[in-house]
């Protein structure tokens, strides 16, 4: 008899066209699905986040053994579960007396780095795959970044339409001759506006099992474990992204930097969750989206902009994080050290846009990303919150949330800590952008239009003291070196009383206690 292969597939690697399984058929193969204590826990992941992943795992799994797979699924709460994907490998390779190892490579490099000692630690060979699920390779972005100080992303970005032929007229020319149309996509919100739901799906049997699971092993964990109601498996994924280009779609575009209190969802697709786990194909849904555009049901600025999200930024974002890392951990260029704050776990705190922030993070393990860049995010960057609280942050709260996205995101855009190379400027805004982008400021304890003293926004001096304390570093900056002039013309008072209102405020912030995302 022929001995098997062994197929380990991670929880964010849940799709039939995966690298590992390619060329091998059900006679061929053993696949390995492991729920461990390690990956649960190195950081304290979200409530939902855990129920997400090993309820959509053992979807999966059901649908391959339906297949004909031979499926050897460990469970978190098995006997012998040593805790780790390395463990249960060696395990699964003596269990199965294996000819091979062969393995999608993971999106992390902490995982990857333990791939890489397989060949050492196991009793036959390991083949690592490329994640072909990606359309740019890690030798595609080296190409590109390659000699640049700066790693603009559009320029990245229009080489993944030439390659793809999405929104092409030519193979040269894009379709309506502009590549971005983000300028078309920042309308604030309007009084009135009434967004379709998001689809919810009611937990099956498997999932109410694991959100008991999660419940019992992780009751200290962030977030609220219900109502739970992402999609776990891709029919009902695919029931979601048709229920967006159905209905939220065609204003998606112009509303997806506006942000209303209590109303989480706006007009966004709510896919991430699903593409970043393997239910859905990112360039299929790319295709839909087109699709709705020539079809002439949604509008260019939509379409271009839901496609740039996924073939621009989420290309991108994991192209850089491979480039840049393991240095990427670790960036601090602006020497931010300021602990995060309590509030960002209790969300108790009097400044509106944040506290409602919080709690959409809380009870759904999602906010929206103009939430998380300009609400969340620019707090953290001009209270000069050190970067590595604020990527453990991020890396717990949301569901969508794993090291290879996340890590650019907070390092690069939103702080600013890697010193430009992913961000042409740090994104920096008093409480007008705010006020502009939402109605966050309307029934606030603290006043939008005040700019210093007890009850103004505390945006509002922040932004000023965080501008000062950087000036050696972003004076010279074309994008936003000019405001400077604008700070030296308000005269030493004025400085003075910015700089004083910011420091009360940070004076006043309680830092986190420890155990919050690690286990301290």
């Amino acid at each position: 008899m022929t001995r098997p292969v062994l197929v380990p597939i991670l929880g964010d690697q849940l799709s039939r066209n995966l690298s590992s399984l390619e060329g091998l058929s059900p006679s061929d193969a053993v696949i390995l699905m492991m729920e461990v204590w390690d990956e649960a826990t190195y950081v304290k992941h979200h409530k939902q986040k855990i129920v997400l992943i090993f309820s959509a795992m053992r979807h999966f799994a059901e649908e391959l053994r339906a297949e004909g797979w031979q499926v050897d699924y460990i469970a978190l709460g098995d006997d012998a579960n040593s805790g780790s994907f390395t463990g249960e490998v060696a395990r699964a390779c003596e269990r199965h007396d294996v000819c091979e190892v062969r393995v999608t490579e993971s999106g992390e490099w902490r995982v990857q780095q333990a791939m890489l000692e397989w060949e050492d630690r196991l009793p036959c060979p390991v083949n690592i795959c490329a994640d072909t699920r990606f359309i740019a390779t890690h030798a595609d972005f080296r190409s590109f970044a390659d000699g640049r100080k700066h790693l603009t992303m559009e320029y990245f970005y229009r080489e993944m339409r030439k390659k793809t032929g999405l929104l092409m007229r030519t193979d040269v020319k894009p379709e309506g001759d502009q590549w971005n149309l983000d300028a078309e996509n920042r309308e604030p919100p309007k009084d009135g506006m009434s967004p379709p739901p998001t689809p919810k799906f009611a937990p099956d049997d498997i999932t109410r099992e694991v959100i008991e699971l999660v419940g019992k092993r992780f009751p200290d964990h962030f977030g609220d474990l219900e109502p739970f109601g992402w999609p776990v498996t891709r029919a009902e994924a695919q029931k979601a992204a048709e229920a967006f280009f159905a209905r939220r779609l065609c204003l998606f575009g112009p509303y997806q930097d506006a942000m209303v209190h209590g109303s989480d969802d706006l007009y966004h697709s709510m896919l991430s969750t699903s593409i970043n786990i393997g239910l859905l194909d990112p360039l299929e849904l790319c295709r839909d989206a087109e699709a709705a555009y020539k079809s002439g049901s949604a509008p260019l600025n939509s379409v271009e902009g839901f496609i740039r999200q996924i073939i621009g930024w989420r290309e991108y974002v994991r192209g850089f994080y491979w480039y840049t890392m393991p240095g990427l951990a670790d960036a601090n260029e602006l020497g931010a050290h300021r602990p995060l704050p309590e509030f960002f776990w209790t969300g108790k705190t009097d400044m509106r846009c944040l506290s409602d922030c919080i709690r959409t993070t809380r009870e759904d393990a999602h906010a929206h990303h103009i939430q998380r860049l300009m609400v969340l995010g620019n707090f953290c960057l001009i209270a000069g919150i050190d970067p590595r609280q604020v990527a453990d942050w991020y890396l717990v709260v949301y569901a969508d949330a794993y090291d290879w996205v996340e890590l650019p995101n907070v390092a690069g855009m939103i702080l600013y800590a890697d010193g430009g190379r992913l961000a042409t400027k740090p994104y920096a805004a008093s409480g007008n952008y705010i006020n502009k982008m939402s109605d966050y400021c309307k029934g606030c304890r603290y006043k939008v239009s005040k700019k210093t003293g007890p009850d103004a926004c505390p945006f509002n001096p922040l932004y000023w003291h965080f501008m000062e304390a950087n000036r050696t570093r972003l004076e010279n900056n074309h994008r936003i070196g000019r405001i400077y002039a604008t700070w030296d013309r308000m005269g030493a008072d004025k400085q003075s009383e910015y700089l004083e209102s910011a420091q009360k405020f940070l004076d006043s912030l309680a830092p986190a206690r420890k155990g919050w995302a690690r286990n301290d």
